[in-house]
C-alpha cells in the first residue's frame, strides 16, 4: 500500500508526479502560506510531509501522531525541532550539494556588488544624479588579488573558496570548527584561528550553519576586530550575527560595507537601517534561487521523502536524526 503524504506548498508538475508513482497525495490548494489548521487536518492519516521552512515542533508532530517522515526542501533545517522529532520517532530530511554552485555564486555577486558599489551606484545614475565630474567619490575597491576569509567551510564554502583562489586569484584563509587538510591541499587555502581571520582579511564571508554554539557567533567584538577597509558577507542565516552590533559597525565606519541574503527576522521590517544604509546591499534571502537549482532541490527532497517512507533509495538523512 502506498504511503499517504501531505504536500504544503505548490511544486513543480515533474515533481508532484514523481511522488504520485509511489505515494497517495494531499496537498494545500488555498492561496497564499498554507494554515496551521489546513496544515493539521493535511496531516491527519499522512506519513510523509514535504515542506519548506514550516516549523516541525511538539505542537504538530503530537497532532499527527501517524507521521513517520518530513522532507524539507532547503539544505537548513532550522526550523526542524530536532528533540521532539526524537521522541516521536520522526525522520528529517533535506537538501545538500544540489545548491552549493548556485549559493556560491551570489555570494560572489554580494561581494563584487559591496566592493564596486553596484546597487548605490545604479540607483544614483536611475534617479540622475551622474554629471560626469564625480571623481573619486564613486570609486569602489578590487575584489581580485585581495584575502578572502570565509567562516564555515563546508560544501558553499569550498564552493566559494574555488572561485575566489582560481578566478579572482585571491588568498582565501578559512574558520571551520574542524580543519580540512584536504581542502587545503585541493585549493591552495589556509586554516586560521577566527581572530587571526577577522583581523586580516579584505572580505570575510558568513557560511556557517545556524546551531546553538553559532547564534550571535559575530557581534561587537568581532567587529572591532576587522579591518576598517573590511567588507562583510553573510549567506548563513541572520541569527548567526548581532545585527544591532553590525548597524553600529557600519554607522561608526568600523567596517566598510555588508552584503546580506539573510536577516535576523523576515522578511525585514522595511524600517530597518539596513535598508536606509548606501553601504549595505540588501537581497530578500534568495542563495538558491535560481529556476534549475530550485526545481532541483524539489526534486531531491521528493526523493528524499520516498525513500524515507519506503526504505526503497537513500535518503539525505539530517545529521542529529541519523
Amino acid at each position: 500500500m502506498k504511503p499517504t503524504i501531505y504536500i504544503d506548498r505548490i511544486i513543480p508538475a515533474e515533481v508532484e508526479a514523481y511522488l504520485a508513482q509511489h505515494c497517495v497525495i494531499k496537498k494545500w490548494e488555498g492561496a497564499g502560506p498554507v494554515t496551521n489548521e489546513a496544515l493539521i487536518e493535511g496531516l491527519r492519516g499522512a506519513q510523509g510531509l514535504l515542506t519548506s521552512g514550516t516549523a516541525i515542533n511538539e505542537e504538530l508532530l503530537a497532532a499527527a501522531p501517524q507521521l513517520k517522515a518530513v522532507s524539507t526542501i532547503s539544505v537548513g533545517y532550522n526550523h526542524f525541532d530536532i528533540e521532539a522529532m526524537k521522541r516521536h520517532s520522526v525522520a528529517g530530511t533535506h537538501t545538500p550539494y544540489v545548491l552549493d554552485e548556485t549559493v556560491a555564486d551570489l555570494v560572489f555577486a554580494l561581494m563584487l556588488g559591496t566592493a564596486r558599489r553596484v546597487g548605490e551606484l545604479d540607483r544614483y545614475v536611475k534617479e540622475g544624479r551622474w554629471t560626469g565630474k564625480e571623481g573619486s567619490s564613486l570609486f569602489g575597491v578590487d575584489v581580485h588579488h585581495r584575502k578572502l576569509g570565509i567562516i564555515g567551510m563546508g560544501r558553499i564554502g569550498e564552493s566559494v573558496a574555488r572561485r575566489a583562489r582560481f578566478g579572482f586569484e585571491m588568498e582565501v584563509a578559512y574558520y571551520n570548527r574542524s580543519r580540512k587538510q584536504a581542502v587545503e591541499d585541493k585549493l591552495g587555502v589556509q586554516y586560521a584561528e577566527l581572530n587571526e581571520l577577522l583581523e586580516t582579511s579584505d572580505f570575510i564571508v558568513m557560511l556557517t550553519p545556524l546551531t546553538p554554539g553559532t547564534a550571535g557567533m559575530i557581534g561587537r567584538e568581532q567587529f572591532a576586530r576587522m579591518k576598517r577597509s573590511a567588507i562583510f558577507i553573510n549567506a548563513s542565516r541572520g541569527q548567526t550575527i548581532d545585527e544591532d552590533a553590525l548597524v553600529e559597525a557600519l554607522q561608526n565606519g568600523t567596517i566598510l560595507a555588508a552584503g546580506l541574503d539573510v536577516y535576523n527576522v523576515e522578511p525585514i521590517d522595511p524600517s530597518h537601517p539596513f535598508l536606509s544604509m548606501p553601504n549595505v546591499l540588501t537581497l530578500p534571502h534568495l542563495g538558491s534561487a535560481t529556476s534549475q537549482t530550485r526545481f532541483d532541490m524539489a526534486m531531491l527532497a521528493a526523493r528524499n521523502l520516498v525513500a524515507a517512507l519506503t526504505g526503497e533509495g537513500e535518503a539525505y538523512v539530517v545529521e542529529e536524526l541519523r
